[in-house]
């Protein structure tokens, strides 16, 4: 029988619509019913998101894990304060995590920029949670909207670096990860397609070379060692041929190559999946939203769906 899962919750960047979205999906009875939750966050950042929600949480049947305050964050803004309050959530978590009292990480939308505000370094809270957990392996973001996933080979970089940073291993690697994670998600031959970087996948060379020089060879190589990969594919159709069932997953080349797909076709349901880490670690596609944040009309089927995948891989696992 599988196992109830423990999952931590971060209730994400407390200026956005992250807490109201966290007591919105405590609210909801299946989901308490579906695994041990434990609730990250300081007494004022529980009691905003409440009373955005409306809702009053039950926590007799949730543990909360007190955090301390770190100063005010202004609804709507970018603060080191709100960004402190959400990477002493994330620390509090991945030590639950290792120390085995936890089996997946949720965290409701949080901002990079106020993250780097508060001192974070790394490129972003993937990288950051990599440093904690000790990682030293090939990390990336998965994207999934229903059955498709991506992942990409460069992530939260400066556009001008993508070419740079596209090389043999760095697509060996974004493939061979999303193959793995895949296959554990219950897909025994999973079918990726590999993007090209350049418009029309170079145009046989004629608007770059990356194609015939970098991918098209890791892709030959990948195919040599057993898995189903295929490409380069042209950038501007590949999405098109995946949203048709062609393919389980799609590698892209850099963020938005990705990311702009994926949202157009299922932005409100979206997950995104960090993948190499050794918990599943989830979060919504959306972000902060700080457009209308306090406003009650941020949706939660996204963050819902990042919570039933952290139930269904740590009952797994």
């Amino acid at each position: 029988m599988a196992k109830r899962p423990r999952i931590a919750l971060v209730m994400g960047d407390p200026a956005g619509v992250g807490p109201e979205m966290a007591v919105k999906l405590l609210s909801r009875e299946a989901n308490l019913a579906a695994a041990d939750i434990q609730l990250i966050a300081p007494h004022s950042v529980l009691a905003r998101g409440e009373e955005i929600a409306g809702t009053k949480l039950d926590l007799g049947r949730i543990a909360h894990r007190v955090q301390r305050e770190t100063g005010a964050a202004p609804m709507g803004q970018c603060t080191a304060a709100a960004g402190a309050t959400v990477l002493e959530a994330l620390t509090a978590a991945t030590d639950l995590a290792k120390d085995g009292i936890v089996d997946a990480i949720l965290f409701a939308p949080m901002n990079k920029h106020s993250l780097r505000l508060a001192g974070m370094d790394e490129e972003d809270e993937l990288r950051y949670m990599q440093k904690r957990f000790g990682v030293k392996d090939f990390v990336c973001e998965f994207n999934i909207t229903d059955n498709l996933w991506t992942s990409r080979v460069t992530s939260h970089v400066p556009l001008r670096e993508v070419a740079d940073l596209i090389t043999p291993q760095a697509v060996d690697e974004a493939v061979r990860i999303i193959d793995r994670a895949l296959r554990r998600a219950g897909i025994p031959k999973p079918r990726v397609a590999v993007s090209g970087l350049n418009p029309h996948a170079g145009d046989g060379g004629s608007i770059g070379m990356e194609e015939i020089e970098v991918i098209a060879p890791a892709v030959e190589k990948l195919k040599r060692a057993g898995i189903d990969a295929s490409g380069p594919w042209s950038p501007d159709t590949v999405f098109i041929a995946a949203r048709r069932g062609d393919f389980d997953a799609v590698v892209s080349m850099y963020h938005d190559q990705g990311q702009i797909a994926m949202k157009i076709m299922g932005f409100e349901r979206g997950v995104t999946l960090h993948g190499g880490l050794p918990i599943p670690v989830a979060t919504s596609a959306s972000g902060s939203a700080f457009d209308i944040a306090g406003r009650n009309v941020a949706r939660i089927e996204g963050l819902q769906a990042a919570f039933d995948l952290c139930v269904r891989m740590a009952a797994a696992a």
